[in-house]
């Protein structure tokens, strides 16, 4: 056997057990993920691999039954009435978006400005694009503007924003349907 076969088998022999370990890592790998990690695994898989005919992690709304995506949640830290602005308050409220979390289309009955405070928050009012903001990034909404929709596009880490609303001063509901 010449020299380029023997080094050509060799190769092969050893792509083959390169190939076989990564396999038998990922299957070990894949044991240990529990449950519903394994089920948060094939959905990310399922987004990145459906990104030919829907933007790649679900950009656009979650269209008709597709399996329902972790929520949001709000808690509000504060409400005060304005002393200088009579008949207005001002609530701050803190927003966490567990990995690929999503917030569909909503208003809100006053001005909003939100403010990320960890990981990517991916925003879209009506009328403009979909944004990536980044910790220490803002945005404005005006008063009952559309907000098509907001999610976390991390499969991994959480996010959070500060949102700061200057509504009526009866401290009534933050959202509002579309």
């Amino acid at each position: 056997m010449s020299i380029a076969a023997r080094l050509s088998s060799r190769a092969s022999r050893h792509a083959v057990a390169l190939s076989l370990a990564a396999l038998a890592l990922g299957a070990a790998a894949w044991a240990l993920v529990p449950h519903a990690g394994k089920q948060a695994t094939v959905a990310w898989l399922d987004d990145l691999c459906s990104s030919v005919t829907r933007p790649m992690f679900a950009s656009a709304p979650t269209p008709e039954g597709s399996a329902s995506r972790p929520q949001t949640t709000v808690r509000p830290l504060s409400c005060e009435p304005l002393p200088n602005v009579p008949g207005k308050s001002i609530t701050t409220a803190l927003v966490e978006f567990p990995p690929l979390a999503y917030t569909p289309a909503h208003r809100h009955p006053g001005s909003v400005q939100a403010v990320v405070v960890s990981g990517t928050v991916r925003s879209q009012m009506a009328g403009g694009p979909a944004v990536d903001y980044q910790t220490g990034q803002t945005w404005f909404e005006p008063p009952r503007a559309l907000h098509l929709f907001a999610e976390n596009p991390d499969p991994v880490k959480p996010a959070s924003l500060i949102a700061t609303f200057i509504a009526d001063s009866d401290c009534g509901p933050l959202v509002l349907p579309p």
